[in-house]
């Protein structure tokens, strides 16, 4: 497969106190980050293969501007709690080249980065109930990074890989052409809830433990 999973996000409250509860299951936080122009922050934490981002929006403005609206980042993190999907999932290249994106997409230009460089993004950014989906050319496994800008991978409770990623959504029965193509990838699975969540597979699910972090945060671990 020419893709693979790069990060995915969490729209969650101001400053994310959700990740406390991270932090108290086990996982080691990474160093925060903010998008410039954007209107957006983070809390993130890393494993091996990929990251988990806790995102929300610092500045309403920049979040509604021009430039950055048509990612409908705000409506998703707003309304979280209103009905919109408050996920979003971001690929890499696994192999260069990486070939075709398996979504339809239009190039979004972040107040953040270059103006040389563009984040496609897939044509379904406007559908709030499912979750967002862009990719990032120059991503990498989190374990692949030089050791000046390595993140923590080295977990209290003994986590390594993410092999398995599931979302829950009550429209798991009419998915966009754009979410269907990205499941048949088979990088995510989509099953049918009454409410939001995200599940990770940990490690092939070897052990047969889970923990939930509901309500606070729509997360599942199994390990």
């Amino acid at each position: 497969m020419s893709f693979e999973l790069d990060h995915l996000f969490i729209c969650t409250t101001l400053e994310a106190p959700e990740a406390d509860q991270l932090i108290s299951f086990g996982l080691t936080e990474g160093t925060p980050n903010v998008h410039p122009g954007q209107g957006t922050s983070n809390r993130r934490f890393f494993f091996h293969n990929l990251m988990l981002e806790l995102l929300w929006v610092h500045d309403p403005t920049e979040a509604q501007s021009g430039a950055v609206q048509p990612i409908h980042l705000w409506e998703r993190w707003s309304q979280r709690d209103r009905g919109a999907c408050p996920f979003g999932v971001c690929l890499r290249p696994a192999l260069e080249p990486a070939g075709e994106l398996p979504f339809t997409s239009w190039n979004y230009h972040p107040p953040y980065l270059p103006p040389s460089l563009s984040i496609p993004v897939a044509t379904n950014a406007d559908i709030v109930t499912e979750p967002m989906l862009f990719y990032l050319s120059f991503g990498q496994r989190q374990d692949t990074y030089p050791v000046e800008r390595a993140q923590p991978l080295q977990q209290a409770i003994a986590l390594q890989e993410v092999t398995r990623v599931e979302f829950v959504t009550p429209h798991a029965n009419s998915l966009s052409p754009e979410l269907q193509s990205l499941v048949d990838t088979g990088l995510i699975d989509v099953r049918s809830g009454a409410a939001y969540a995200l599940e990770f597979g940990f490690d092939g699910e070897q052990q047969g433990k889970e923990a939930q972090f509901q309500p606070g945060l729509p997360l599942r671990f199994c390990w």
